[in-house]
């Protein structure tokens, strides 16, 4: 008797993991490209994460996400790309053959919600990114890969600002954090990858009127789906690019490695998922 065939089924791996909006994301293309399969929650303790990620394909797995507290030991436990290992953390995994491989997408998430949110972005010299831990990291990989000029970042940890300069090059500069306000009239970019203005969070504390009035400001924070950043940034007519749009592109290189279609953004998408998060 021929064994029956499982539909494919990625997961998300996390703990704790219920509150992703992952599984919304994957089962709206699943649904909307007529492809039979699953996307689940795994709420793995960091005792059981090894276990579980070296048989993934043994829990009925094709590939996984994986968040917090997660990223920097499936770094270790797969075969990682240039991606993962520039930003330390793996989020995305997927098998070619028997080989368990990973990446990163929080890069393309972040270019491409770019490209889609403010068309032409690239032509700028300066970028001033906010913070220098694992996002951090992503962003100025892309902003570097992506040819700007001179990526600053600026941390309250002087020390892990000159970390990132360490490691990507001279094309970045690292800012101390009560000197960022110098650096904001020349930066073409603005990006917030702090949790500075997410709910229960404290405030990113901002002149935004010091910024040139062709500037961008992104936001890696969702929730609130408008931060204040953004709120001051659109009332002086900048163009802006918020977390929700990171999240949404950052999702689709997975679906098509794990589903072999590759997914579209669409408003649609976007709409379901800010009603979504608008009830919690």
């Amino acid at each position: 008797m021929a064994a029956s065939t499982r539909p494919r089924a990625a997961c998300l791996i996390g703990w704790p993991a219920a509150h992703s909006r992952s599984p919304l994301i994957h089962h709206y293309w699943l649904r909307t490209l007529a492809i039979e399969g699953g996307y689940n929650i795994e709420a793995v303790p960091p005792e059981g994460f090894a276990e579980f990620v070296l048989r993934l394909s043994a829990h009925g797995f094709i590939g996984a996400n994986v968040t917090i507290p997660h990223k920097e030991r499936a770094l270790a436990l797969t075969v990682p790309d240039e991606r993962a290992r520039a930003v330390g953390a793996a989020n995305t995994l997927w098998y070619e053959g028997k080989e368990l491989r990973s990446t990163n997408t929080d890069i393309e998430g972040f270019i491409n919600n770019l490209d889609a949110a403010a068309k032409g972005w690239d032509a700028i010299d300066d970028a001033l990114v906010l913070g220098a831990g694992g996002s951090s990291r992503a962003v100025v990989f892309g902003l570097v890969e992506r040819g700007v000029k001179r990526v600053h970042v600026a941390n309250r940890t002087f020390e892990r600002a000159q970390a990132l300069a360490d490691q990507f090059g001279d094309s970045v500069h690292p800012v101390a954090w009560d000197k960022f306000v110098e650096v904001l009239p020349q930066a073409g970019l603005l990006v917030n990858t702090t949790s500075l203005g997410m709910h229960g969070q404290g405030a990113l504390e901002l002149d935004i009127d010091r910024l040139a009035a062709q500037s961008i400001v992104a936001d890696l924070v969702y929730v609130p789906l408008e931060t204040p950043l953004l709120a001051a940034a659109r009332s002086r007519g900048l163009r802006t690019a918020d977390g929700l749009g990171m999240l949404l592109h950052q999702a689709v290189r997975g679906f098509e490695l794990w589903f072999g279609r590759r997914p579209e953004v669409t408003p649609e998408l976007r709409a379901l998922v800010e009603a979504d998060l608008r009830h919690t």
